[in-house]
């Protein structure tokens, strides 16, 4: 029993890219200019800004606390 469970379970894990995959880009826009934007302007891509900021708030804010954590933990030794 524990080896079909487990057997199903990597059979589940194999299957979820399946599950995930997306359709094609569409064709080309009749209403832009080719490149993929109207009045000419370049397509802009997606901000990162938001979110790159708070991971490196939070990993900064992460490493000073085990810094602190080690210091406090040399001190009472």
């Amino acid at each position: 029993m524990k080896n079909i469970k487990s057997l199903l379970i990597l059979g589940a894990i194999f299957a979820m890219p399946l599950l995930s995959i997306c359709d094609p880009p569409a064709g080309p826009d009749p209403n832009t200019n080719g490149n993929g934007s109207a009045n000419g302007t370049t397509p802009v891509g997606a901000p990162i800004d938001g979110g790159l900021g708070i991971l490196v708030i939070l990993g900064a804010g992460y490493g000073i606390k085990k810094v602190y954590n080690a210091r406090k933990s040399r001190k009472e030794d």
